[in-house]
């Protein structure tokens, strides 16, 4: 036997043996991967790697393509539509005498603000005046032919006080059509009412048919509240009405009598005769000096446009009727 020189470890020549058997392992190696590769199951998520494949691996830790699939192969989805804006509630809300639902702002279709806050039914009336409130046929008559309104929040507040410029603009509405008695008998140029005033042409009007007058100094005071013998004396002035024969007779049916100025008791008798009056909640009982509220105001002035032909008369219980 030839004696060899013994082998450097460190040495990265291989031997025959050795080297065969590398290649016989890169070959064994190389068939594994052609099996694998042409495989069409392919349970280690190699196929993810492919672009063009549309089998998604269920196998768990395995390889998700970052690119995303074709989207024939994906269903419709619903996402995929523009969002609506998600509808932001405002709360209820109440019109006229009925609440209706929460308003409803950005939901999809977008609907009209006038058909949102619209009730379902016509609503009639106001919601602080109830179908048994003794004025209620005066104050719907009234607000149908536009003389008097209610607020934006769907009522009347009948039990609040009527300013001069307010009963001014109602006077005007109410004998719109010309002068209710002729010529214009008085005008109007007051101190304290501005050409931009809101009412500043209706309180000209009143004036100038007669119905209502200033102050000394050549002042209206549009702001100040109007008791209920100034109501009657301005109705009785605009529509001219003939005193009776025998004033004192006419005001005995009114408990309060006394009370009436005497200035006043001819104005006050014809409006009563007329049938003009109207006294809640006791027929008997005028009142004269105490302010006069919507509710009060409507009736009265109804009872002057039925004297003056314009409308029907209303006759309730509360209805003065003389003697």
């Amino acid at each position: 036997m030839t004696n060899l020189p013994p082998r450097d470890p460190r040495s990265s020549n291989l031997g025959f043996d050795e080297l065969i058997g590398v290649v016989v392992a890169f070959g064994v190696i190389g068939t594994i991967l052609a099996v694998l590769l042409g495989q069409k199951d392919n349970r280690f998520g190699f196929e993810a790697l492919d672009p063009s494949s549309t089998t998604t691996p269920t196998s768990p830790g395995v390889l998700i393509s970052p690119s995303p699939a074709p989207e024939a192969t994906l269903p419709t989805p619903i996402a995929r539509e523009t969002p609506s804006p998600s509808p932001t509630i405002v709360g209820p809300r109440r019109v006229g005498a009925r609440a209706v639902g929460p308003l409803i702002v950005g939901a999809a279709p977008a609907a009209k603000a006038e058909e949102a806050e619209a009730p379902a039914t016509p609503v009639k009336g106001f919601s602080d005046v109830p179908q048994d409130y003794w004025a209620r046929p005066y104050i719907e008559s009234l607000t149908q032919r536009e003389v008097i309104a209610g607020y934006t929040d769907g009522t009347f507040r009948p039990d609040e006080p009527v300013t001069r410029a307010a009963f001014a603009a109602q006077l005007d509405k109410a004998f719109s059509e010309g002068n209710v008695v002729g010529t214009p008998r008085y005008t109007a140029n007051y101190k304290d009412v501005a050409n931009e005033f809101w009412a500043s042409s209706a309180i000209r009007q009143a004036t100038t048919k007669g119905f209502m007058r200033g102050y000394p100094g050549e002042v209206f005071r549009p702001q100040q509240e109007i008791s209920k013998l100034q109501a009657l004396l301005a109705l009785n002035s605009g529509l001219d009405l003939p005193a009776p024969a025998a004033p004192n007779q006419v005001l005995q049916v009114y408990q309060d009598a006394a009370q009436i100025p005497q200035y006043a008791t001819n104005a006050v008798a014809a409006a009563t005769q007329a049938g003009i009056v109207v006294n809640h909640p006791n027929r008997q009982q005028l009142n004269p000096n105490i302010l006069i509220t919507r509710a009060e105001a409507a009736a009265l002035i109804h009872q002057a446009m039925a004297k003056a032909g314009k409308v029907e008369e209303i006759r309730t219980d509360y209805v003065v009727k003389p003697q």
